[in-house]
């Protein structure tokens, strides 16, 4: 089986919303509406009681969370929302009638109906660019390479983001598209945008109420509050 997903690593992103402009712009989402949410948790005291500086803050993104086991699609009553061989929830909006089932039924506010269209919308994974072999959006213009894309179903060591100055020194467009790094080959040695290790308990997803959310976050030394 396929399951994709994107990873995320909280203490690398810096909220500068690169990753929610990049995605508006690419699938052409309407003013007002978000495939990609950044939101900022915190500042919080890292001890109760504790007052700046002894703060720590994370920005959180969430999106369609391309469940393996989606209420959205439970629900749908014209089997508009589907899930696909890649493991992607879909939406066929020929089939969908707007009754907005699926927005109600989603646990985490990632849906919503296109008022013009009158169809429900949602994070598609960027489809259209996975299925030529490219990455999704949001982790291709993730400055802070905090986003990696891949099949869970392989382990998060697999998943990929774009890394062009390391491997191959071409600095091109075109270069950095196509070049590639894993996490697991990023938290080696001499990267000169390392990823820190982390833990299997800092490992994270948003909460699960059955239906199974299979994108990751990785949050080091601080409290998880997604």
């Amino acid at each position: 089986m396929t399951q994709y997903a994107i990873l995320t690593d909280l203490n690398k992103c810096v909220g500068c919303l690169a990753c929610s402009v990049s995605c508006k712009v690419i699938n052409n989402v309407p003013v007002g509406s978000y495939w990609n949410k950044v939101l900022r948790v915190g500042p919080n005291p890292r001890t109760e009681g504790g007052q700046w500086p002894d703060v720590y803050t994370y920005f959180l993104t969430v999106q369609c969370q391309h469940c393996e086991n989606p209420a959205c699609v439970d629900v749908c009553p014209t089997e508009a929302s589907h899930k696909v061989a890649d493991g992607t929830v879909q939406i066929d909006k020929s089939k969908c009638i707007g009754c907005q089932f699926c927005a109600m039924a989603c646990p985490y506010g990632v849906r919503y109906l296109n008022e013009e269209e009158r169809v429900v919308e949602k994070c598609t994974l960027c489809e259209q660019k996975i299925a030529q072999g490219e990455l999704p959006q949001c982790v291709s213009q993730c400055g802070g390479r905090a986003r990696w894309f891949g099949d869970i179903e392989q382990g998060i060591e697999s998943f990929e983001a774009s890394w062009a100055p390391v491997k191959s020194g071409d600095r091109s467009y075109e270069g950095c598209a196509s070049a590639r790094m894993t996490l697991g080959e990023s938290t080696g040695e001499g990267n000169e945008c390392a990823t820190k290790p982390y833990s299997a308990s800092e490992v994270y997803h948003l909460p699960d109420v059955g239906n199974k959310p299979s994108f990751v976050y990785i949050l080091r030394k601080e409290k998880w509050q997604g």
